[in-house]
């Protein structure tokens, strides 16, 4: 089951976070077709955010497809995305690249930019 790590201090909505997280998730193979999603109790409770909040992410992804609400038995994973599992070999190269950047003194917004302006460069014209 995937927990929701909400930064408060990104600038990003909260409701968008969890879109996003689920969407990584679904993307490394984490989450699968048939699994469900922690419900919106379980998610208050491990991040105290509003009810509501964790609803509003959840129909996003419902409305994108990824998901489906079943009633009285909680929301289910309907498609994947993506092809990254999370045992990749180029995950450990990944690994590998982001401890040589911390050790070259790269804060976090530092690889951020590096990496995005790599990603920019090799998938231009792609959306997100």
């Amino acid at each position: 089951m995937v927990e929701f790590r909400i930064d408060r201090h990104s600038g990003v909505a909260t409701y968008v976070q969890i879109v996003q997280q689920t969407k990584q998730a679904l993307r490394l193979g984490l989450l699968q077709p048939g699994d469900r999603l922690p419900t919106a109790r379980e998610v208050v409770e491990a991040t105290a955010i509003n009810p509501n909040t964790v609803l509003k992410a959840y129909r996003e992804l419902e409305r994108e497809g990824l998901v489906e609400a079943r009633r009285g038995l909680g929301t289910f994973v309907r498609r994947s995305l993506g092809a990254a599992p999370a045992d990749s070999p180029l995950r450990a190269e990944l690994e590998e690249w982001a401890a040589k950047a911390v050790d070259a003194g790269l804060d976090r917004d530092d690889v951020a930019a590096l990496f995005t302006a790599v990603l920019d460069k090799h998938f231009q014209g792609e959306g997100s």
